[in-house]
């Protein structure tokens, strides 16, 4: 028997280098010379591959396996095949979700109480993920696992994005050895901003090229080399494409999928009823179970949709296709375990969303969504008028659409509520599949069905760490990196994998998010409404709360009450003293988990999410930077100048400077050899201006400045735009003529005014371009900002940008706080 000095410590990780004890011989070739082979270290035995996917914005009533109407044949078949949990829940909201699913922590535990670009000071909303928090990717690499992650990292504090780190929290810091995805909310699915590791890479410009189907292939290249490189070593893989969060962008071949289908022709109303039967018929919700009706969501008769229904059947038509494209995506994936012969011994998690559906898109839907986060409120006839103009486009990269609030709620049947409503099961309960063929060591199978593969124990996201940890034989560390961890806070539900009725482990948990509040415990639910999704006015005093009390679930105590699974049942004025036991129970456990305190006081906390400091940016030819690391010139006065040299010879042409995409965004470059500068308002609008005269073709460096004089006093209005250079040996800038017409691209969103001086501009973006959007200097590649930068490596400056830099030369006009906020809260 092995001495205790000999084996794997690995509650403390990395595990400890053991040094040799014993002998050493002179010379090697004595007989007496001896070592033991050098062994790599490895997990114990059996442990199995491990395969964890989380989808984006997927409500409960979406997927067939949870009696969605839209067809995920991988979700169905790795069900079929293994576990439906029925009661399995997420935090409302996508950044605290995924801290907690990677580190088995309560998200407010881990700081991120909020998504990144909310933070503040207070222990619970830093964003930034402690060091006493190991991720399940670092605790599985330190024992012999290889890991990567594909997809979406919304874990990663805003002022950490930029191109000089830190990148303490980024995937490759927090364990992963492979990061292949994007750090942002949601991304173009056309021009994505991409890292591998943490350098940007530039998006394939394949005529095909659509980003989910680029994670997939590349998940598959990783496995293939992984299994071919170390055979005997598991991974764990974190797929999380990003989709089905907007903008709803599919390939073209899956754009007529689900054209004039009848389930979504009758309306979000039909449509929950027609869930609701499915779920009940799959056994997902008893039979009694009554659909909870949200009063603040219109019905599809609705007078205000008269002439908009059938494209408001179109966003639903395409939002099908995306899952569906997605889950199929998924497959390939599975099939190519498959066909490795990997199936047997792999853990695959599935998480239909990561939280509900959501109802960011306003009770219309819109074209671009970047309109609603920049806090604009457009009356109802020119929200149809765009929408109806450009339906065409939808789900093409020449929209970044989002479907109507209707749909969301339809979405997340048989519950009421939706994403970011952490009180209420429509923002907190996703579907959860789990499928592992094969046996354990005692030949056993690892998954006993029972009924249907149906699991009703409540269970919460921070119990996924600790459940992979167990099927692995893998302890929980104490001390990480040197470090002495907390607690996980997560339970194993791996006991229910083969007892269909095992006994319920989590019967107390919290929730909140921006002052939705909710207790589950022992079946019973108390629960606050404190702000709606699409309602961004001054919120209640927290006292004024109106607090409501469920009866969920019949577990771990007899009652007289009839089961609510749905929370459509408001006990409150029958039981007030449970009510107030549980209104008590919260606060003691909000108070542990560092909840507190709540915060609703919009304008400290945007106050935190501070721009880079100073009123000037340099950069240098090449740069790229990430959109919050950019210096914010929204609603002032500012310049851009750059000093650029050549081709010597000709006339330049290319990009020198450039922030945003086709949704949103400005840029400085050289059309023909003129100076010119274009505006992108949204997507809708375009505004050009352009110098008279050719640059000249010089061999030596001078300086080009773009000024911008804001006229308005309100956020998003206008200003004047002035072109300057200063050639060499030259102490100033002078002015440049403008023309009236500028020759630019054929390009059928020009609104350069026609009757007013050149170089006006009527509308600026009030608040944001893009989620992820990004500066870069010398060249301009992602989303186009106009046709002048469309297409691969044609905007390329031929000589050099020496540098170029943003100069803050006025004050901003006030913006409010709830247009920044309504900005924020919807990049999820």
């Amino acid at each position: 028997m092995p001495l205790d000095r000999d084996l794997l410590k690995r509650e403390i990780l990395p595990i400890p280098d053991r040094p040799y004890v014993g002998p050493v011989m002179y010379n090697a070739q004595d007989p007496a010379s001896h070592f033991p082979p050098i062994e790599p270290i490895r997990p114990p035995s059996k442990a199995p591959n491990v395969l964890l996917i989380l989808l984006d914005d997927v409500g409960f009533g979406a997927a067939e396996p949870f009696g969605g109407v839209i067809q995920t044949p991988t979700a169905k078949r790795l069900a079929e095949g293994g576990l439906r949990f029925t009661r399995f829940h997420t935090t409302a909201l996508c950044s605290p979700t995924r801290a907690a699913l990677l580190t088995g922590r309560n998200p407010h535990s881990v700081g991120m109480g909020c998504i990144t670009e909310l933070y503040t000071g207070a222990p619970g909303y830093t964003s930034m993920i402690p060091n006493t928090a190991a991720s399940l990717a670092k605790i599985l690499r330190y024992n012999g696992y290889s890991t990567a992650h594909f997809g979406k990292c919304h874990e990663v504090p805003v002022w950490e994005t930029g191109p000089s780190g830190p990148f303490d929290h980024w995937p490759t810091y927090m364990g992963f050895e492979k990061f292949y995805g994007f750090v942002a909310g949601e991304t173009n699915q056309f021009y994505p901003t991409l890292y591998d590791g943490t350098t940007y890479i530039e998006t394939p410009h394949d005529g095909d090229y659509h980003l989910t189907t680029d994670l997939t292939n590349q998940t598959i290249k990783w496995i293939e080399q992984q299994k071919a490189m170390a055979p005997d070593k598991p991974f764990f893989i974190y797929f999380a494409p990003g989709a089905t969060h907007a903008p709803h962008q599919i390939p073209d071949a899956w754009l007529d999928k689900y054209k004039d289908n009848e389930d979504f022709a009758k309306g979000w109303d039909e449509l929950r009823e027609t869930i609701c039967k499915k779920q009940k018929s799959l056994g997902v919700i008893p039979e009694n179970a009554e659909a909870a009706v949200n009063e603040d969501v219109p019905k599809w008769d609705d007078e205000m949709f008269d002439d908009m229904r059938d494209s408001l059947r179109r966003e639903m038509e395409l939002y099908a296709s995306f899952l569906q494209q997605t889950d199929e995506e998924v497959g390939r994936v599975i099939k190519t375990l498959e066909d490795l012969h990997l199936m047997e011994n792999t853990l695959i998690i599935y998480i239909l969303g990561d939280n509900g559906a959501s109802a960011e898109g306003t009770f219309m839907g819109t074209f671009n969504e970047m309109i609603g986060f920049n806090g604009i409120q457009k009356p109802l006839d020119e929200q149809k008028t765009i929408i109806k103009d450009n339906i065409d486009k939808f789900g093409t990269k020449e929209a970044y659409n989002h479907y109507a609030i209707g749909w969301a709620q339809a979405m997340c049947t048989p519950y009421k509520w939706t994403k970011q409503v952490a009180s209420f099961f429509g923002g907190t309960r996703n579907g959860m599949i789990v499928h592992w063929p094969g046996k354990d060591g005692d030949g056993k199978d690892h998954i006993v069905r029972g009924d249907r593969g149906l699991r009703h124990q409540f269970t919460y996201v921070i119990d996924v760490l600790p459940t992979i940890l167990e099927a692995a034989g893998l302890p929980e560390p104490l001390s990480v990196d040197g470090v002495l961890q907390m607690p996980i806070e997560g339970t194993s539900f791996l006991r229910t994998f083969k007892e269909q009725n095992a006994p319920e482990f989590r019967t107390t948990q919290y929730f909140e998010m921006f002052g939705n509040r909710g207790i589950y415990h022992n079946g019973w639910t108390a629960v606050t409404l404190h702000s709606k999704p699409w309602d961004f006015e001054s919120n209640p005093d927290y006292e004024k709360d109106t607090w409501e009390l469920y009866y969920t679930y019949p577990w771990g105590e007899e009652s007289p009450h009839q089961v609510d699974w749905t929370q459509a049942n408001n006990l409150a004025q029958r039981e007030p003293e449970r009510l107030a036991q549980l209104k008590n129970l919260f606060e003691i456990t909000a108070a542990r988990y560092n909840v507190f305190p709540l915060n609703d006081e919009k304008t400290e906390r945007l106050e935190q999410a501070a721009p880079p400091v100073g009123t000037k940016q340099r950069y240098v030819d090449g740069s790229f930077v990430s959109d919050p690391c950019v210096i914010n010139n929204f609603n002032r006065s500012f310049t851009i100048t750059a000093k650029i040299e050549g081709p010597h010879g000709e006339a330049p042409n290319g990009a020198i400077l450039a922030r945003g995409n086709d949704f949103g965004g400005f840029g400085l470059y050289v059309k023909d050899g003129r100076l010119t500068y274009v505006y992108n308002y949204l997507g809708l609008e375009r505004y050009y201006v352009q110098a008279e005269s050719l640059l000249l073709p010089l061999s030596e460096a001078y300086e080009v400045r773009m000024k911008f004089t804001y006229t308005g006093t309100d956020t998003g209005e206008g200003g004047r735009v002035e072109l300057l250079i200063k050639w060499p040996r030259e102490n100033e800038f002078k002015p440049l003529t403008l023309v009236a017409f500028p020759a630019v691209g054929e390009d059928p969103l020009n609104h350069t005014p026609k009757d007013l001086p050149p170089g006006q501009l009527l509308k600026t973006n009030p608040i944001i371009f893009n989620v992820d959007a990004f500066l870069m200097v010398g060249k301009k590649t992602g989303g186009p900002l106009c046709p002048d930068f469309a297409g691969s490596g044609n905007n390329r400056f031929p000589g050099k940008v020496h540098w170029a830099e943003i100069e803050l030369t006025g004050e901003p006009a006030k913006v409010s706080p709830e247009h920044r906020l309504h900005a924020l809260e919807a990049i999820q």
